[in-house]
């Protein structure tokens, strides 16, 4: 009998943590209103120590709503919000889907064609843009049918040197200063959304079925898909996280918002759940350990979701006596394998336990995690949240389970499963299997106790001598390696459809790379054929503006450079 028949797992939930939650029944615009009535004078947001409550985020976002409503936004519509993470932000998602229409997140730094792509795919007519990038909006092809471009200022509560801090990544991306300070001629200040009356309350509301969310995630294809994402998927996840750390006091804590919020794992926990349990969102537009120390003088934080370098940077900053961690409750991560070392970093001096997540956009995002008990496993991704069942199956065959301890894809099944691909049935048919069991992709072992380990993506595993390579596996080897601070593996092609093995480091401050040293490691503790057989010092890596490794980047850039040098030596 699997492990996962009869939910077994869940005897190792921390005390008070349910096998099932009540699933969402109502909307997130019902969320809000719940709340709002609630907590009307509890604070929702505070923004460089100035702060937002319930009530007035409920007025702003009837406000914005009735604004939107007047521009021609209706049911089913898709908007697009582009900006940093800003109390803005947070009025205009709930603002667009009070009127049944749909948020498009986009990453603000995205380049012209990177937008092009996606709003030629969701063909939103209406966007909410940081004013710094709206230029790039109107420059966008007629054809597209932009029709409103709203326009937020999100610096005006922030000092003069965080403007320019930010004002940099965008000048850079766009290369063009001149674009980077226009006025945007042509757009509405989102200021005059604000002003408008109210949205009536009879107005029609959105229903737990109805889309909240078009989430653009990559997937193991690199193609840019749209996730429909439900009310209900959402508000079931935040009620599968408030279930997960029981402890958690609602209409009382602190949540950092570090994460951004046109990510899915920001989206959740700096929008959804903080409302969920009442809380305050401290949000930061960027991840800066000195903006996070000077909001912790005000409103320490209690609970901080994050990825991996965040919390060893905080840790770090912590150590010297910069940031008190002792109020912090719980402590989540994701994107990326937590290592012992951060854990212990940071538990030393939180206080408190440093859990490991896992989920994708397609589960609107978490569908596992270590418990907040005793028995938690470091390194594992940990077992399913309540309501939520998995397999784990043949890759080859999915209607297939292997035995526990296998390796196999991981499937998954809960409230929080998203409805498909927009307008892409075939990938929807993949990913979806009957009975809405979600292909992953990802490659995992499950243990006797139901506790899941990451083995790797099925895209990026190498491809050597007829044998499969996990590139998670060999890094974990590297990075044991004195004076190594990262790594990334990966295959480059060599014909045939074999791949070389090949390892991508970068050092810590003053730390020189021995290749000897390496090279012994992987022989004491890889079979030969997961060796690498080339190794390579970068100044840094490419990340995800989460702090996520980017292989593929990394092993298209080093195709690219091989390509280039043949090309050269060809012509000399």
């Amino acid at each position: 009998m699997h492990v996962n028949e009869n939910r077994e797992w869940n005897r190792f939930y921390a005390p008070g943590t349910p096998v099932d939650i009540e699933v969402a029944t109502g909307s997130l615009s019902d969320l809000l209103d719940e709340r709002v009535e609630q907590y009307a004078d509890r604070d929702a947001i505070s923004f460089f120590g100035n702060t937002l409550s319930y009530a007035r985020l409920g007025e702003l976002v009837s406000r914005v709503a009735a604004g939107l409503k007047g521009l021609g936004v209706g049911a089913g519509d898709r908007v697009a919000l582009i900006m940093p993470n800003a109390p803005a932000h947070v009025v205009a998602f709930y603002a667009v889907l009070r009127l049944g229409a749909v948020v498009v997140e986009h990453n603000p730094l995205y380049t012209r064609d990177e937008l092009e792509v996606q709003f030629r795919d969701h063909g939103a007519q209406t966007v909410i843009a940081w004013d710094k990038i709206a230029p790039t909006i109107q420059s966008l092809p007629g054809e597209l049918g932009i029709r409103t471009v709203v326009a937020v200022d999100i610096t005006r509560s922030m000092p003069l040197s965080m403007r320019l801090a930010l004002s940099l990544p965008i000048a850079k991306a766009r290369e063009s200063r001149e674009k980077l300070h226009a006025k945007a001629p042509g757009t509405l200040p989102f200021t005059a959304l604000e002003k408008t009356a109210p949205l009536p309350a009879s107005h029609p509301r959105p229903t737990v079925d109805d889309i909240a969310c078009l989430q653009y995630t990559s997937g193991t294809t690199g193609t840019p898909k749209g996730a429909i994402i439900t009310h209900g998927n959402l508000w079931s996840n935040a009620r599968q996280g408030a279930a997960w750390m029981p402890d958690f006091e609602h209409g009382a804590g602190s949540i950092y918002g570090m994460l951004p919020m046109f990510h899915s794992f920001g989206v959740l926990l700096s929008v959804i759940y903080s409302v969920e349990t009442g809380s305050r969102a401290v949000l930061f537009p960027t991840f800066d350990p000195e903006l996070i120390k000077a909001a912790a003088k005000k409103f320490p934080p209690t609970f901080i979701p994050a990825v991996p370098p965040m919390f060893d940077r905080l840790a770090r900053v912590a150590a010297q006596g910069e940031l008190d961690l002792s109020q912090v409750v719980y402590s989540i991560s994701g994107a990326m394998t937590l290592t012992p070392a951060i854990v212990k970093r940071w538990e030393d001096l939180a206080g408190s336990m440093l859990n490991e997540g896992y989920g994708m956009t397609e589960t609107s995002p978490v569908a596992l995690a270590n418990p907040f008990s005793d028995v938690r496993k470091i390194g594992a991704i940990g077992i399913p949240f309540p309501s939520t069942d998995i397999k784990v199956v043949d890759p080859e065959h999915p209607e297939n389970e292997v035995a526990l301890g296998e390796v196999g894809e991981l499937l998954i099944h809960g409230p929080q499963v998203f409805h498909g691909y927009f307008n892409r049935p075939e990938d929807t048919e993949a990913a979806l299997l009957p009975g809405r069991w979600l292909r992953t992709g990802d490659l995992v072992v499950q243990d006797e106790d139901g506790f899941v380990t990451v083995v790797d993506r099925k895209k990026e595993l190498i491809i050597t001598g007829g044998f499969n390579v996990s590139p998670s596996e060999v890094e974990q080897v590297i990075n044991t390696v004195p004076g190594v601070a990262e790594s990334a593996v990966v295959g480059l092609p060599r014909g045939g459809g074999a791949e070389v093995v090949t390892a991508v480091v970068t050092l810590e401050e003053g730390a020189e790379f021995d290749v000897e040293l390496a090279r012994a490691a992987a022989h004491d503790h890889l079979t030969e054929y997961k060796r690498p057989s080339r190794y390579l010092v970068w100044e840094e890596l490419p990340k995800s503006l989460i702090g996520k490794i980017l292989r593929r980047t990394v092993r298209d850039t080093l195709i690219a450079d091989r390509k280039a040098t043949r090309a050269a030596a060809e012509e000399d």
